[in-house]
């Protein structure tokens, strides 16, 4: 076999391995819903102009909720906005059955404010980018 670095790999070849992966892991757990699928998904605020403010990415996957990114502008910090869009990602997590949530952020982000929502420590990987951390959170989300 070959073995090779790809920068560039194409649609056809990705979705391969994703779908690999997927199927490896039905194997293990056979009983995963239909819902459980991948689905990624962005959280947008807005100002009136229709300007992004700031939004979320992430993925619901198994029964997780997957924070990928959060990004609030200047003047949309400290407003509120961060804490409504990872409120609005924890109720479509629910209602895609998720009952995990995890994030990871740098020493340098958004810890403080990911406590402040619930969320617990798990992990802290040291001079990850050097010089600094990341840390690794998670929350069990509330069912109504």
């Amino acid at each position: 076999m070959k073995v090779s670095i790809e920068l560039d790999l194409d649609r056809e070849r990705a979705q391969q391995l994703s779908e690999g992966i997927v199927e490896f892991n039905r194997a293990a757990v056979p009983d995963l819903e239909p819902n459980e699928a991948e689905t990624q998904f962005h959280v947008l605020a807005q100002d009136a102009a229709g300007n992004v403010a700031g939004g979320l990415r992430a993925t619901c996957y198994w029964n997780t909720l997957h924070i990928e990114l959060l990004w609030l502008s200047d003047t949309a910090r400290g407003t509120g906005i961060g804490r409504e869009l990872v409120e609005k990602a924890e109720e479509f997590a629910i209602s895609q059955n998720c009952r995990k949530a995890l994030v990871e952020t740098t020493s340098w982000q958004a810890r403080p404010f990911y406590e402040k929502l619930g969320y617990t420590h798990m992990a802290t990987l040291h001079d990850r980018p050097k010089g600094h951390a990341s840390h690794y959170l998670s929350k069990t989300l509330e069912m109504d």
